[in-house]
């Protein structure tokens, strides 16, 4: 009996030295491996194929080293319509889709209102008294990867948005960012609201106060080679372009002095220079904020709006596109150098992205013999008022607007006459249907059960958010859009608008590429899956295996 207690208390004697070394190496073993610093940049209307039309005059450093060193994913999709940039935007850093995230288009319907997707009368502007400070990311109902990593790290992650669009540096902040910062027209300065802070950090008033926007307005935007040269793009003031303001001729160089002096700072968003001032901007916010200064993972979310001013302007072939992506690619090679001197080459991760895309002009194609051409969505709605009122004389105007490609239903007229709703919208969908610009209308609570390609239904059905979405969706045909005649634009479904570029570079990624089908949504699980943290709370999308 003696030697049976003494085996079974040298065993459990053993059993406790053996969990006493194990608590000992769980206590020792190293931390999970992570990046100093997280960068996305999203260039706002960036086509897929701007990846490679322009691509033998791209400089070593910049979109090349991205492809050389990166895992390109070639075959990356927007999930959902309408493709708009807070969507987008919104999209890339909570890998989820309108009908989940709330953020319904850049402008949409709440509480049977039109309002814009970041505007905020609760705040007050920071760092100027224009109404451009009157925002905040209150209309997104889910959290981004910012906001995950701020969680996991208990507040230590630090997290900063910066664009010169409000929406574009808001969305993908977050909820609970160090700071978001945009650009003021009025001022010419960087500025925030009182969502995030009382007022400007130092940092960002030095950086104001270094006027480089007036720098960059005081010269001349000329070509960066000669004009003759550009051979991927149309002549140099075609019917396909509209100036940047009315009245001036769509030519460079394009006297910038002058229109400064006349318009005001608002001019430099149509420029290339608009992406350098924000690479620039988002360089001191590493300096200010120390992004990437210690072994915690910080995230710098970096919009290049300027892009997406100029394609609206004068289209997807013209001079000035090409020289501003020649002119961008310059920029991120020096950004992706400064990364490189600043928090280390294999220390930070970064992605390169788009919100969406854009469709190539429609006089181009319909000068090319391609099916193509404008619809005039005030019109449409126009025309439905018009025709509902015969069926219902005494309502009133039942339809609201036209708008992302839906029809938003004056809802409480409706209910006030106590319409047929279901009726109303079924009139609606057969009307459309008749318009020889039309593909498709449906009644959006009924998309699943619609004869309509899955890939078309599916994205009508994400982009449906049933409390600030239209009830009505439209499908326009291909190459037809809301825009009219001259520049481009976007929101639709098909490649044009949807397929954008989507390539990792750095800490924890191979050298590869893959023309698999991936989405939007699956770059915020991905960055998730690499960092280790939960992926936000409304994700849909899935980590990407960068092999």
């Amino acid at each position: 009996m003696n030697r049976r207690i003494k085996k079974i208390s040298l065993f459990v004697v053993m059993a406790m030295m053996g969990c006493c070394r194990m608590s000992a190496q769980q206590v020792n073993a190293p931390a999970t491996e992570r990046p100093r610093l997280v960068v996305g940049i999203v260039v706002d209307q960036m086509r897929w194929d701007y990846l490679y039309r322009y691509q033998k005059r791209y400089v070593e450093g910049g979109f090349h080293r991205l492809l050389n060193e990166g895992f390109s994913c070639e075959n990356t999709r927007l999930p959902y319509v309408p493709s708009v940039t807070a969507i987008g935007h919104t999209c890339i850093y909570t890998g989820s889709v309108p009908s989940i995230h709330g953020i319904a288009g850049n402008n949409f319907v709440k509480n049977g209102k039109k309002v814009y997707c970041t505007d905020d009368a609760t705040v007050k502007p920071v760092g100027t008294t224009s109404d451009a400070g009157l925002m905040s990311p209150r209309n997104m109902w889910v959290t981004t990867i910012g906001d995950e990593m701020k969680i996991a790290s208990n507040g230590r992650a630090k997290v900063v948005g910066v664009a010169l669009k409000d929406r574009a540096s808001i969305l993908p902040a977050g909820h609970n960012p160090n700071g978001a910062f945009w650009f003021d027209d009025q001022t010419g300065n960087f500025i925030t609201s009182t969502y995030y802070m009382n007022d400007l950090p130092s940092w960002v008033k030095t950086f104001n106060g270094e006027r480089i926007p007036d720098r960059y307005l005081s010269e001349k935007w000329n070509t960066l080679y000669d004009k003759s040269s550009y051979i991927e793009s149309t002549a140099d003031d075609t019917e396909y372009e509209n100036g940047i303001k009315k009245g001036v001729k769509p030519t460079l160089p394009l006297n910038l002095p002058a229109l400064y002096k006349k318009y005001g700072y608002n001019i430099i968003r149509n420029t290339p220079f608009g992406n350098s001032l924000t690479l620039d901007f988002a360089k001191a916010a590493i300096e200010g904020e120390q992004l990437g200064a210690d072994d915690e993972t910080d995230l710098l979310t970096v919009s290049c709006s300027s892009t997406d001013y100029i394609g609206h302007q004068v289209g997807t072939h013209a001079i000035e596109t090409e020289d501003t992506y020649l002119r961008l690619d310059k920029a991120v090679a020096d950004f992706l150098s400064y990364l490189d001197a600043k928090v280390g080459k294999g220390n930070y991760l970064v992605f390169l992205s788009a919100d969406h895309g854009a469709m190539n002009n429609a006089r181009f194609l319909q000068d090319r013999r391609i099916p193509a051409g404008s619809w005039d969505d005030a019109a449409a709605a126009k025309r439905l008022n018009s025709l509902l009122a015969k069926a219902y004389p005494d309502a009133g105007e039942l339809v609201k607007t036209v708008m992302n490609y839906q029809v938003f239903f004056n809802r409480d007229v409706i209910k006030a006459g106590n319409l047929d709703f279901a009726k109303i919208k079924q009139t609606v969908v057969d009307i459309l249907n008749e318009d020889s610009c039309v593909l498709y209308a449906c009644d959006m609570a009924k998309t699943m059960t619609e004869s309509i390609p899955e890939e078309v239904k599916t994205r009508i059905i994400n982009g449906y958010n049933r409390e600030r979405s239209g009830d009505v969706a439209i499908v326009l045909k291909p190459n037809f859009y809301t825009h009219g005649m001259k520049g481009t634009d976007h929101g639709a479904w098909n490649p044009y608008d949807t397929h954008i570029p989507l390539v990792f570079m750095g800490w924890g990624v191979k050298h590869g590429a893959t023309t698999r089908e991936t989405f939007m949504t699956d770059i915020t699980p991905t960055i998730a899956a690499l960092l280790h943290v939960q992926a936000p709370n409304g994700c849909v999308g899935k980590p990407i295996e960068l092999k």
